[in-house]
Formats: C-alpha cells, structure tokens, sequence
C-alpha cells in the first residue's frame, strides 16, 4: 500500500449514498438518546440528592434560618428532574463524541483523524475541570459575595428554579470558556492565523477574556475575573501548544508531503507553450 492509500479516508475512496448517511446518522442519534435515557432512569429516585449537593455552594452562605423557596406549584418535582436530565448529558457527553466521531471519521484523510481524535478527547476533559472549577472555585465566592450584599433588611430567598438556571449558565460557560486551547489549536491548524500573529495580539486577548467574563456570568466582579483570568492562561496554553500544530512552509496540512498550489488557466496555457516549444526544437524527442 502507498503513501497515498495511507491517506485516504478509511471508506477507501467509495462515497456511501447520501440516504445510507441520513440512516447512519438515524442510528447514531437513536444511541445517544438511548444512552441518556438509561443514565436519566438511573438518577431519577436521586433527583432531591443532586439538587441538595448542587444547592449546598448557595446554602453555606444563607443566613441561619433562611431557605430556597419554590414560586411555582409544580417547581419542586420538575426542577429535580430537570437536573437529573442535565446530569445524564453531562455524563454521557464522551459517549454522545464517540457517536459524533464514528460518524464522521469515515470522510477524514488518515493524519486527520490521528489529529482530531487528541482535540475530542482533551475537550472533553477541559469541559469536565471548567465545570469542576466553577463548582469548587467559583460557587463559594459568588455567592458569599451575593448574599452578603444583601441590603438590610432584606431576606435572601432564592427560587429553586432561577438557581438552577443560573448555575447551568455558570457551568456551561466555564465549560465553553476552558475550551479556549483547543479553539486556538483549531485556528492555528487550519492556517486562519499563526502563533506569531496571536502573541502579538495578547493585550486584545486579555481585554477580550474580561468582556467575555462580564457578558457570562453575573454582575460581580468575582465571577467576572474568576472567568477571565483562566481563559487568559489558556489561551497562553493554546498558543504554547499550536506552535506544533502549525503548517510548514511548503507543506500541506498533514505535515507528510509537499503541497504546490494548483496552477491557474494562465499558468497552464503558458506551460502548454513551452512543451511545444520544446518539441518543435527536439522533434525526434
């Protein structure tokens, strides 16, 4: 087998029909909910436990006798379940990638997919810690500042409901936010930028991350450097590890063989002259 069978996709060149496409993705989505399914039927009689432990960053910091309140009749038994269904994504988001993966793995040259497999699995990971460190990190100083910015008087009593849409948006935008290195590994592989280009443009970046923090998270200016700060140090990361990842002159993406650009009209009719050129001179050539 040659170098250029190496780099075909792993279908071997046959383009499959485009329903035999929609049917395989048919199937890869039946998964994925079936999978979600299984794990929200799984945590179901646990809905109350996982609230509880997601509430407790908030009720730390209650003052002693205050509690989450519920404003709609039907928020104490949907809430719960709501989270379990969150919970259940969230844990099976490896599985739901690997179905993502199968999927379109089979149209990807072969030093694609040793490329894209590495980013799949690190942006799963990074997701997980941004999630980890909104809860750990995060939580605990937010809302120590929140509830003790209370003017006086006022008694914090928070909807169970609002809290758990505001946390969602907190992990999904630590989540989102410590995806920054693989988003710069992207840019800089597919050629939009290179490394150089991003140091240069660190003060941007820096400026960027706190506007970023400001529009993602609530109206304090904890959460707001809590979220800048990281995307910062990751994107640091991000442009430390594309230097790898960036194309070499005279190569093509895969870093394997040299890539010329293909000619234009003007170029061939030029090219074609001088062939005949040549065999007017050597006709016995």
């Amino acid at each position: 087998m040659t170098q250029a069978d190496n780099n075909l996709p792993s279908d071997e060149g046959k383009e499959q029909p485009f329903v035999s496409h929609l049917i395989e993705l048919r199937d890869r989505l039946l998964r994925v909910v079936l999978a979600v399914t299984v794990i929200f039927l799984g945590l179901t009689p646990f809905a109350n436990w996982l609230f509880t432990r997601l509430a407790g960053p908030l009720m730390a910091h209650l003052p002693e006798g205050s509690s989450m309140v519920a404003i709609d009749v039907a928020s104490p038994f949907f809430t719960p379940f709501k989270l379990a269904l969150v919970v259940s994504i969230f844990i099976a988001m490896p599985y739901i990638l690997y179905q993502l993966w199968a999927f379109v793995a089979p149209g990807l040259y072969l030093h694609e997919r040793k490329r894209v497999v590495p980013l799949l699995v690190s942006s799963t990971a990074l997701f997980y810690i941004g999630a980890a460190f909104a809860y750990f990190a995060v939580f605990p100083l937010v809302f120590g500042f929140l509830t003790h910015t209370a003017p006086q008087g006022v008694e914090v009593m928070t909807d169970i409901s609002r809290y758990l849409d505001f946390v969602l948006t907190l992990f999904f935008a630590f989540g989102i936010a410590f995806e920054v290195p693989v988003a710069v590994v992207l840019l800089v592989w597919s050629g939009v930028v290179e490394p150089q280009s991003l140091k240069e443009k660190r003060a941007y970046v820096i400026v960027g991350a706190f506007v970023i923090g400001m529009m993602l998270t609530p109206p304090d200016i904890i959460s707001q450097t809590l979220l800048a700060l990281p995307m910062w140090l990751l994107f640091e990361v991000g442009v430390f590890l594309s230097e790898r990842f960036a194309p070499q002159k005279g190569d093509d993406s895969s870093g394997h063989e040299e890539y010329e650009p293909p000619m234009t009209d003007e170029q061939m009719e030029q090219e074609l002259d001088r062939i005949e050129d040549e065999e007017k001179q050597d006709p016995a050539g």
